[in-house]
């Protein structure tokens, strides 16, 4: 199939707006790449470049080692699914999945073999001859998928394509998506708003933010060495917490203090900080809800005042005020009394710290990790 290279890619706006800067990205043959950011951080703009819909300022793109920054799009062997499925209303789902391969004066039998093939691999054959206003929003994206899988593209390209969906249909698409990988094996692009999406399809994440890559890596790596505040607030659901606190070196060991609380961090935590020359600092320690413990007592405790809780079956989401900060904390029902596990009345007190093994420290200046 295809390797793709992007580098030093830029792209330039004639308002002399910079919307995507320095975009380096070796994709392996067959890998699975996510681009994921809130809106307007340049992930779309990313793939039109590597489609051939908008032009490159600065930079090569190379698609197995080919230079395709002047290549027309229909010429570059690839595949774009977009949001808006942009399926011919005029046509049957089968002509619509045959359209570009007649163009390409395929034979008859060829084209037939393409298309019920690919409708099988995405259970549309019993679409095949009707019109997409008599599909669903889930089934017409799979037309658009079966569309371009037909063309067997070296590189598949995926905009947003699940965003139109209601939640239950993007769960069970993004399950698709999932399947359809390991079936048609090829190299992939995907880009994203939503993390979910991001953490469940990407062999990679290419994290972004303002035209500029936050961080590239696996879904585990970003998830647990997040390497700024911006990429530790962006994954996770519920998002991370954020405290001012203050790190303490003392020999080898370090503390952490926040408001009267003092937690000892764990001895590979230390190490690592110890390796980097870090010293006594205004740090911003965070700590994923799922990581912060209830605690009745201790001088690593930190006391709150519960404003809402929810009840989510298996585990209680609590926002909790504390040192004047919103902290999100998410208790499994199974560690609470019986009488805990309806959930916690409002403006109820509410004590807690957090895994010493767990905690991640940011440099408040620069926002980058410091482990």
């Amino acid at each position: 199939m295809a390797t793709v290279s992007l580098k030093g890619i830029k792209k330039i706006y004639d308002n002399k707006v910079t919307a995507v800067h320095d975009f380096n990205l070796e994709i392996a043959d067959k890998e699975f790449i996510v681009l994921v950011g809130p809106s307007g951080c340049g992930k779309s703009t990313t793939l039109r470049m590597v489609a051939g819909l908008e032009d490159i300022s600065e930079g090569d793109l190379l698609i197995d080692g080919v230079r395709m920054n002047d290549v027309e799009p229909k010429d570059r062997d690839i595949a774009m699914v977009f949001q808006s499925y942009a399926l011919y209303p005029h046509m049957t789902v089968y002509e619509n999945m045959a359209f570009s391969l007649k163009l390409r004066k395929m034979p008859k039998d060829e084209i037939d073999k393409r298309v019920r093939e690919a409708a099988e691999i995405l259970d549309i054959t019993q679409y095949l001859e009707r019109k997409p206003k008599a599909l669903s929003g889930g089934q017409r994206q799979r037309v658009a998928i079966g569309r371009a899988i037909v063309r067997e593209p070296k590189v598949f390209l995926m905009d947003e394509p699940l965003s139109n969906l209601d939640a239950k249909l993007r769960n069970q698409m993004r399950a698709e998506i999932i399947k359809l990988r390991q079936r048609i094996d090829t190299t992939f692009i995907y880009v994203t708003h939503d993390q979910t999406e991001a953490m469940t399809l990407g062999d990679r994440i290419v994290i972004m933010k303002d035209g500029f890559i936050q961080q590239i890596g696996t879904p585990q790596e970003v998830f647990e060495h997040p390497a700024n505040l911006f990429v530790a607030g962006f994954i996770g659901m519920p998002q991370m917490n954020f405290f001012d606190a203050k790190l303490t070196r003392t020999g080898e060991g370090y503390t952490v203090s926040v408001g009267q609380a003092v937690i000892p961090v764990s001895d590979e935590i230390a190490k690592k900080l110890s390796a980097a020359n870090v010293g006594t600092m205004d740090v911003v320690a965070g700590i994923r809800p799922e990581h912060i413990l209830l605690k009745d007592q201790g001088t690593d405790v930190i006391t709150g005042t519960v404003d809402v809780s929810e009840m989510m079956g298996s585990e209680i989401h609590l926002h909790v005020n504390a040192n004047g900060k919103d902290v999100v904390l998410r208790v499994p029902t199974a560690d609470l009394e019986q009488g805990q596990r309806g959930g916690f009345a409002y403006g109820s007190t509410l004590k807690f710290t957090f895994r010493n093994d767990l905690v991640h420290l940011f440099n408040p200046e620069t926002e980058e990790n410091l482990i």
